[in-house]
């Protein structure tokens, strides 16, 4: 039977079964303990599994990224928690010269069972330090998987299979979807894989993950109203990423609309698009188009920041470019 819950409460009860489930599993970050957490998700964890599993740490990325990367070389399954993806730069030396590349350079013999949460994205006026979307970034570097989960079910149930990952897993939880709120059936499945698609349709695959698939969904709807019959796909798993859904996708709808909230030089929505060109081009009947966020540091002020990110309105205006 489903219980009506929101995306916080999804991800506190995935990070309760886990310190539950194993106990190598331990919690650490910035006010993760007796603050609650600064989005609330670990809000009574201290208090039913004490201070050697839920560790407040001190505000250096580095220092505590590190050390979670050494509890993992130890044996442990450490859960980090950086408060904002724009603050994981200060750890970007550990995460990607150290956790991401030791099984390659020790030929096998050491692994880094490490899983990293932050929250990503932008929308609440907290301007340019703390909206940014790098998840993109960090797909670009072999050795990690990262993940985005857009719906109560991922945000749930992605955290215990990434738990079992030999390598080091990021988990991007969009700030804006903690407030979400919805019905979870209790014992899914989750894969840390593929992706998914969220709403079947004929004429466009649009593209998207994390914070931006309510927008495309409402889009799709929006665009079914005026004769266009979208496929929505939540890719879900960033790196590596499932081009097979993808061209399933494509050769069935012969059009592509990519939405990403990163930036576009450089974008994550690039790289989906280029290999689509790889593997499908001649399956597709028009050139495929991606939205994403300005190229500006996302402002401050409400209408500008709105005017930064792909919108409701602007998936539309290109759904209807891409399909002519």
């Amino acid at each position: 039977m489903s219980t009506p819950t929101t995306y916080r409460e999804a991800v506190r009860e995935a990070l309760r079964e886990a310190l539950q489930r194993d106990p190598r599993v331990f919690l650490m970050g910035e006010d993760v303990g007796r603050y609650g957490g600064t989005y609330a998700v670990s809000k009574g964890l201290l208090e039913e599994f004490g201070e050697q599993r839920v560790r407040d740490t001190p505000l250096s990325e580095l220092g505590f990224v590190g050390a979670g990367i050494g509890a993992a070389l130890g044996g442990m399954r450490p859960i980090v928690e950086v408060m904002t993806v724009n603050f994981s730069l200060l750890a970007l030396d550990p995460l990607i010269n150290t956790a991401a590349t030791l099984r390659h350079m020790s030929g096998g013999q050491f692994s880094v069972p490490l899983v990293v949460r932050m929250a990503t994205g932008a929308g609440r006026q907290l301007a340019a330090q703390h909206s940014h979307s790098l998840e993109g970034w960090y797909t670009h570097i072999p050795g990690l998987k990262v993940l985005a989960p857009a719906t109560l079910e991922d945000a749930r149930g992605m955290l215990w299979p990434a738990l079992q990952d030999p390598d080091p897993v990021l988990i991007f939880e969009h700030a804006q979807l903690y407030n979400l709120e919805g019905e979870l059936e209790p014992g899914q499945v989750v894969d840390i894989h593929s992706a998914r698609v969220r709403r079947a349709g004929s004429d466009l695959s649009l593209i998207t993950y994390g914070g931006t698939l309510g927008k495309a969904l409402a889009a799709a709807e929006q665009l079914d109203a005026e004769g266009i019959s979208a496929e929505v796909i939540d890719l879900r798993v960033l790196r590596p990423l499932d081009d097979a859904t993808l061209l399933a996708s494509v050769r069935k709808t012969r059009r592509v609309l990519v939405v990403d909230e990163g930036w576009r030089s450089g974008s994550l929505a690039a790289e989906i698009i280029t290999r689509i060109i790889e593997q499908g081009f001649f399956e597709l009947d028009a050139p495929p188009m991606r939205l994403c966020s300005a190229e500006v540091p996302i402002p401050y002020a409400k209408h500008l920041e709105d005017a930064a990110l792909p919108q409701l309105a602007s998936i539309v205006a290109a759904a209807h470019q891409v399909c002519g």
